[in-house]
């Protein structure tokens, strides 16, 4: 559906928002984006999570000749993708394993015969030679590269497949091609730029910031029941929770039902069909919470996640932002909160030593792992160093953070990690934190005796301090490179040269004291629901609840909430009036508009 109009690209671009998609207005750069890709530029987009990046492609896709190819990692998302473009009019199609053989030949017919505006593919898929003469005899006039960030061994989801899409540009010569993703420090755009080939591409890198989102982190004790404490805030809300182990999901989800939780689990262990079968569920219900593996989330469009919890450490600061980006894209409040550990710390640092990746890149992957354990320990603004990592200065403090909702209280560790090094070094550099928390707190146990370990001179000289104690601050001395983990000897703690001039004393300490979970702020959203229009409310979810289970489409793709809300704050009283309301266009309009002024008429009454 090229379209064929007097107007300019830009006017056209434009006039597809408003008639089809329903918003008046473009967002951030994308008006900028869109003009440049329709122009014939290749381009790297950086956008957040939720910042409209596939506006950037499926417009430019409808706006220039030919057809859209997009190139996407999973057919999950695919199938979203496609299903959410139909309801809006526009003629999308995927093109994966899940169709027969003539389902496939009739999607091919529909794009060489300009049948079609935008066709979604996999990267394996469509450089199969048998592909691409195939899609050699259509008209192509985009080609675009989602979650490109998968291309760049730098990056943090690296994926093989990825690695031969420099090819489509000889395939395809002059048509241009535009990557986009939600995460790319600069090693990692450069790796982009350089690996997919682009041709003196425009760079459009949006800010990272996710104000809406309240970062929060806590020293794990109990995860299980931290965790429950956090959910006390969320019973009927949608939510993701990372674990790192495929047994860890397993159990957590069903510890969870026994909680009363609607909770799912979801990793690369399960069969295809329960995966997409738990995905579907996640997208279509209300208050559903996935616990996942990070086989779950890229790509995932459901706006009205309200969290995202953690209960491990993730890889880098680009996985937890990547991660956490998939909470609350409708832009109303959400919290990313995260409980970590010494041994997060131990446990990953022993994977980072025991992969298969070259000297270079275990040297990247420790500096990254180092970055996000200096973000988890920081004393001042949560979302300041969390911009700062990616380039991006911010002034002020947020105020939406864990640190600055209640700012950390410190103390002068100095003396407490003099005696935890000594006692480190006293017991020959061979032992776990917490053996060396027992011969610090004067434990007489059988592996503290076994060893003499009672005899030294550090035995009980930290009783003061409680085992929990004791565990944050060896936590923040590895943190702060005053310890080290010695992998080859079962996580054991090792002294670096860092810790000569506080063992001297020639250096001060001071660490931070762990405090419990804060408030999150809470941002008002664009209407806040009153009272009295709760039943209101309910009704329009019910409404297009059964829209959504008659088009076999999750409700979102109906309505988002915010649409639904600024229905009860404008009361429209017709089609006309309807079309003003942001999120709704041409083609949902007709489908579902007068249903909707319906209840809304009805409960004027």
């Amino acid at each position: 559906m090229a379209e064929a109009s007097k107007l300019n690209d830009s006017d056209q671009a434009l006039d597809i928002l408003n008639r089809i998609y329903g918003y008046d207005a473009f967002r951030g750069r994308q008006a900028q984006i869109i003009a440049s890709t329709c122009s014939g530029n290749d381009a790297l987009v950086v956008m957040p999570t939720g910042g409209g990046k596939s506006l950037c492609y499926q417009i430019p896709s409808i706006v220039r000749p030919g057809l859209g190819i997009v190139i996407s990692p999973l057919i999950a998302l695919m199938h979203d993708q496609v299903r959410a473009l139909t309801v809006l009019g526009i003629r999308a199609a995927y093109l994966n394993s899940t169709l027969s053989r003539s389902e496939q030949d009739n999607v091919l017919q529909r794009a060489q015969t300009g049948g079609l505006d935008l066709l979604y593919i996999a990267p394996e898929r469509v450089l199969q030679p048998a592909t691409l003469a195939e899609l050699a005899r259509c008209e192509v006039g985009l080609i675009a590269i989602d979650e490109a960030h998968c291309v760049s061994s730098w990056g943090h989801d690296f994926r093989q497949d990825y690695l031969e899409l420099h090819r489509l540009q000889p395939a395809f010569p002059n048509t241009p091609r535009i990557a986009l993703t939600a995460t790319a420090d600069a090693r990692t755009q450069a790796d982009i730029v350089a690996r997919l080939n682009l041709s003196a591409p425009k760079l459009f890198i949006e800010g990272f910031d996710r104000p809406n989102i309240c970062y929060s982190v806590q020293p794990k004790t109990d995860a299980r029941q931290q965790l429950l404490q956090f959910l006390k805030d969320h019973q009927q809300s949608s939510g993701i929770i990372y674990c790192l182990s495929r047994k860890s999901v397993e159990s957590t989800a069903e510890w969870l039902h026994t909680q009363g939780f609607n909770a799912m689990p979801y990793h690369a262990g399960m069969s295809a069909e329960q995966r997409n079968a738990h995905q579907e569920r996640f997208l279509a219900k209300d208050a559903v919470i996935m616990v996942a593996t990070i086989a779950f989330g890229m790509g995932i469009d459901k706006p009205d996640v309200r969290f995202v919890a953690h209960l491990d450490l993730p890889k880098s600061i680009e996985a937890y932002y990547q991660e956490t980006g998939r909470a609350g894209r409708d832009g109303a409040p959400a919290e990313a909160w995260m409980v970590y550990g010494l041994q997060d710390v131990v446990r990953l640092s022993r994977m980072v030593e025991e992969s298969q990746a070259d000297t270079a890149h275990k040297r990247v992957e420790r500096t990254k792992l180092d970055a996000l354990l200096g973000w988890c320990e920081v004393t001042s603004c949560r979302r300041r160093h969390l911009l700062g990592y990616f380039g991006e200065e911010h002034e002020e403090d947020c105020g939406n953070c864990d640190v600055c909702l209640r700012p950390p209280v410190t103390w002068d560790g100095t003396e407490a990690a003099q005696k935890a090094l000594s006692c480190v070094y006293r017991t020959g550099q061979r032992f776990g934190a917490g053996h060396v928390i027992d011969v610090l707190r004067g434990q007489s146990r059988d592996k503290v005796s076994n060893f003499g370990h009672d005899k030294l001179t550090t035995f009980g000289i930290g009783a003061e301090f409680s085992d929990k104690q004791w565990r944050s601050i060896f936590r923040q001395l590895v943190v702060g490179g005053f310890l080290s983990v010695d992998h080859t000897r079962y996580g054991a703690l090792r002294l670096t040269d860092s810790s000569r001039g506080l063992l001297r004393g020639e250096t001060q300490l001071s660490l931070r004291e762990d405090v419990d979970k804060p408030k999150a702020r809470r941002s008002k959203t664009t209407y806040t629901l009153e009272l009295e229009d709760e039943d209101l409310m309910q009704a329009l979810k019910s409404v297009r609840k059964e829209i959504a289970e008659d088009n076999d489409v999750p409700p979102y793709v109906v309505f988002h909430d915010a649409t639904l809300l600024e229905m009860i704050q404008h009361r429209p009283a017709s089609l006309s009036d309807m079309l003003e309301i942001s999120g709704v266009g041409q083609a949902k309009l007709q489908k579902y508009g007068q249903t909707f002024l319906d209840t809304l008429a009805k409960h004027a009454l």
